[in-house]
């Protein structure tokens, strides 16, 4: 897992879809750790204030007063990773995406926020685990910069678009390809399958050479006309609107798309290694496997 510090085993894998992290053979004593007082540390870490104006950070169900038990870290907080965080002994849930946006207008129990917006709040309450996210947040930090960079074999330079006095910080890193200055966008997509075991989308000509390459987790959003600007000859991310594409790629710049959540899924690690700094013991630590929410059917020749 990106950005983890210790050693990982799964555990009941195929009945809760969990990977508990382990610091070592001694198991250290759970700290006394309240639930306001992770939610301020890993604040300190991604702060609100480098978030979307639109987006929720940090606590958004739960008692800050209550004593941490255990952690569980997930991209999204769907009603079953709720009842996976309580199942393995975690009364936080900590996540990249919020459980909400906009307030939702009922609580009830359903399987989904689809059948009741305010079914995970409700899931969250009744099973006593508290929710809180970092997700524009986490997407800006320092920490996430070199993610998509080391995953991929690309030597990250810089911030392509930079928050406003934080040049470390922002979205988008503009990278440079080191495999002995030949990469080709064939061979590149070819890692991007490798590495996350998913075939990407991908606009432009496989056997054009590569020398500078951006890299965004998530939604690409108006990215691609900096990376025109950069002089990038591709854009590496997690989601792009047909018609963008279509015009970044008549543009001169090739895209990759590894589909949101595929791009997103390593950043659950990036989380889990910010809990354990701020004192949480690695085996309270759990990561709920998500990669599986959909798949590509075979293909069947007729």
């Amino acid at each position: 897992m990106v950005g983890a510090k210790k050693s990982q085993k799964k555990v009941a894998a195929s009945e809760k879809g969990l990977a508990t992290r382990s610091s070592g053979t001694l198991s250290k004593p759970m700290p006394s750790l309240t639930v306001g007082a992770l939610e301020r540390a890993l604040l300190a870490e991604f702060p609100a204030a480098d978030a979307e104006a639109w987006d929720r950070t940090g606590l958004t169900v739960g008692d800050p007063a209550r004593l941490v038990t255990g952690v569980a870290v997930a991209l999204d907080p769907t009603v079953e990773a709720i009842e996976a965080a309580a199942e393995a002994g975690a009364n936080v849930l900590v996540t990249h995406h919020p459980a909400f946006l906009a307030p939702p207008d009922s609580f009830a129990p359903a399987t989904s926020p689809a059948v009741s917006a305010g079914a995970g709040v409700w899931k969250a309450v009744e099973r006593g685990v508290a929710l809180m996210a970092f997700h524009t947040a986490l997407d800006v930090s320092a920490r996430a910069q070199r993610v998509l960079p080391g995953m991929l074999g690309l030597s990250f330079e810089r911030v392509l678009e930079p928050l406003p006095g934080a040049p470390d910080k922002g979205y988008g890193q503009l990278c440079a390809v080191v495999d002995d200055g030949w990469l080709s966008l064939g061979q590149l997509a070819a890692r991007c399958t490798s590495v996350f075991a998913r075939p990407p989308r991908v606009w432009g000509d496989f056997d054009r050479a590569l020398d500078r390459v951006v890299t965004c987790t998530g939604s690409a959003g108006g990215l691609g006309r900096a990376c025109l600007g950069a002089r990038a000859d591709c854009l590496v991310c997690g989601e792009v609107k047909y018609h963008d594409a279509l015009d970044l790629s008549q543009a001169g710049l090739a895209i990759v798309d590894l589909g949101h959540d595929t791009s997103e899924l390593p950043l659950a690690g990036v989380l889990a290694s910010a809990v354990e700094a701020v004192g949480v013991p690695g085996e309270r630590v759990s990561v709920i496997a998500q990669q599986d929410n959909w798949s590509h059917p075979e293909t069947v020749r007729i």
